[in-house]
């Protein structure tokens, strides 16, 4: 029996024996695991033969307790070091939760604790979560950002500059398109007619270049006539709007102006014998050869050319000096609107500067000097409405250009979803039917990159983001020009919402005061020219339109450098919006007060750019 269990034991101690090398090198597996049944087997018929193994594994089992009695002490240890860091965690915790109950509540233990400023910042922080509540959309987060910026306005003063141009740079240049160097044109070559197209704007565009025409073909000027748009739908003249006899007078020097044809040429069909000239003939920007080319035979044949739909189709250069000189005379100087205008645009003046009125540098050329002493006179018989918040002297003009013609000729979206795109679609087909057209023919640049190339025009939720940035304050008046904003009412909430003191001439005139101009659009542009020009600051949305483009130039022209202009860089200002969801508004500042520093620069007028909206040249301003 003993020698049986020898043998067995021999036979399983060569099962335990280590693998061979070789199976671990080239991935061999063992015949038996050391896991196995046998093995204990084995060891327990070792027991019974060997008693010292016996003690020996005794020995083991009391030094494998003892261990595990140290690793019970050690992890009772650990756990205790733990519960005591969680207890201190949770005591300091408890203490910064309480002094948060104590700052929301005003810190009413503070003896010295302003209790008016408790309701005034309890009041603000309702102001600013409700706003959040109320904003939703692309700009939601940033336009909560800008109503809590507005609101700690107490603590934040407004940049240095922000009502001021460059003055040292500015002031230089002065006006002196009045300075004549020629003799009055005898206009013997025959008789120029123009029926101008578009708004006021496009049409003061469009007189100043048949001026200059007139001018270059030694031709009489008959008083313009103004198109009827489908657009505007205002059947205004000339005289509706403009001084007549002040415009002939002040240009005799120049040209030769009548109000009609001769009798003898009242009579003439002028389409058939080809003396009609639309502006589908021309091309934009023409070049005084052309008109000395293709419209002079014409004029000397028929004694009468009539361009129809007139509007920009005069290049800024190459242009002789003393034409520009003239297109810039025409502009600047003998264009006033007539008295029915600039007596009701000095009330709208007067009234938007409140009991600190006073005379701008602009009043005189824009009210003429019989209205422009008539901004001084508040007197209290001024509606009750415009009574309100009229301690503030300075105010701020912004012209809004997003009425549906803009926004639908722009080819960009607004947030509208489908019901936009077929409103948009319809309106083009309606009154832009070449763009309808070339939009199912041709491939445009997408919304997206219209807007990254800062070609779609500015919303009023992006303009509001723009002068909160700026750092006007929440009480700042506001002036704002255009009428039938695109979205109405709805998409001016938010402009309102910042800035409480927004007002238009329909809130500051009464309906009697505005009754003349109902129906008339032409008009009622020519209120918003004036308040615009006039403002102490004046912001644009969209620096390629009309209106924004004179008013600026005529700020220039006349302002002596102490009338700053507002013109967004939209590409610049596209890319900061596009990161609207995680851009902080610090940074937002930053980057919109750099991009508009920079438009404000002092400079002479590019070559081929508009003399009206740039008149720092030397045909129109003289440089000290």
């Amino acid at each position: 029996m003993r020698l049986l269990l020898i043998m067995g034991q021999e036979r399983l101690d060569d099962e335990e024996r280590p693998e061979s090398p070789d199976l671990h090198v080239y991935g061999g597996t063992p015949s038996h695991s050391t896991r196995l049944g046998p093995i204990r087997c084995s060891a327990f018929a070792g027991d019974l033969i060997n008693p010292k193994q016996t003690i020996k594994r005794g020995n083991k089992k009391r030094i494998r307790a003892c261990s595990e009695r140290g690793t019970a002490k050690a992890a009772i240890g650990v756990i205790a070091i733990l519960g005591f860091f969680c207890l201190v965690n949770w005591f300091m915790l408890s203490r910064l939760h309480e002094g948060r109950v104590w700052l929301r509540r005003g810190l009413s233990k503070n003896p010295n604790r302003n209790p008016k400023l408790i309701l005034s910042q309890k009041g603000e922080r309702k102001r600013f979560e409700k706003s959040k509540r109320k904003y939703n959309g692309t700009y939601g987060r940033m336009l909560s950002l800008a109503s809590h910026a507005l609101g700690e306005v107490n603590n934040k003063l407004e940049p240095k500059d922000l009502w001021q141009e460059p003055r040292e740079q500015a002031s230089a240049w002065k006006p002196c398109a009045e300075k004549r160097s020629w003799t009055p044109n005898d206009g013997k070559n025959g008789y120029i007619m123009v029926t101008a197209n578009g708004g006021i704007n496009q049409q003061r565009v469009a007189v100043c270049n048949i001026v200059v025409v007139a001018r270059l073909l030694n031709a009489t000027l008959v008083i313009p006539k103004f198109m009827l748009s489908d657009v505007w739908t205002d059947a205004s003249q000339f005289g509706d709007i403009y001084q007549e006899e002040h415009f002939m007078k002040y240009l005799s020097p120049d040209i030769r102006i009548v109000k009609e044809l001769p009798n003898d040429l009242q009579s003439l069909d002028l389409e058939p014998i080809g003396s009609v000239v639309t502006d589908i003939e021309m091309m934009k920007e023409a070049k005084p050869d052309f008109y000395m080319k293709h419209i002079l035979p014409i004029l000397l044949k028929n004694e009468v050319v009539h361009f129809v739909g007139f509007g920009n189709r005069l290049a800024f250069d190459p242009m002789p000096f003393e034409l520009q000189r003239l297109r810039c005379r025409c502009n600047f100087h003998a264009l006033n609107f007539i008295p029915r205008i600039q007596e009701t645009a000095a009330l709208l003046v007067r009234r938007l500067r409140g009991s600190g009125s006073y005379v701008a540098p602009l009043d005189q050329q824009l009210l003429g000097p019989k209205f422009a002493s008539s901004v001084l006179d508040n007197k209290s018989s001024d509606p009750p409405l415009q009574q309100e918040g009229a301690s503030s002297s300075k105010y701020l003009a912004l012209h809004l250009r997003f009425e549906i013609d803009m926004v639908a000729h722009s080819l960009c979206y607004f947030g509208g979803g489908k019901t936009e795109e077929k409103e948009f679609d319809s309106y083009r087909q309606k009154h832009f039917p070449s763009l309808s057209t070339l939009t199912k023919t041709k491939k445009f640049p997408s919304a997206d990159v219209l807007r990254t190339e800062g070609l779609c025009p500015l919303t009023p939720e992006e303009a509001v983001l723009m002068l909160a940035a700026l750092g006007f304050n929440r009480e700042t008046r506001v002036f704002v020009a255009g009428a039938n904003i695109y979205g109405g009412s709805k998409r001016l909430a938010v402009l309102t919402s910042l800035y409480p003191n927004v007002v238009t001439k329909e809130k500051l005139l009464t309906q009697s005061e505005l009754q003349p101009f109902k129906n008339f659009s032409s008009q009622l542009a020519a209120l918003d020219f004036i308040a615009c020009a006039a403002a102490d600051a004046f912001a644009m949305t969209d620096p390629g339109s009309q209106l924004s483009s004179l008013v600026s130039g005529y700020r220039i022209y006349y302002g002596g450098g102490k009338m700053p202009t507002i013109r967004p860089n939209k590409r610049r200002l596209s890319d900061i919006l596009m990161k609207n969801s995680t851009i902080e508004w610090n940074v937002f500042e930053k980057r919109v007060r750099k991009a508009n520093r920079q438009t404000k620069h002092v400079s002479a007028r590019p070559t081929g750019r508009s003399v009206y909206r740039y008149p720092r040249c030397k045909e129109c301003m003289c440089h000290a």
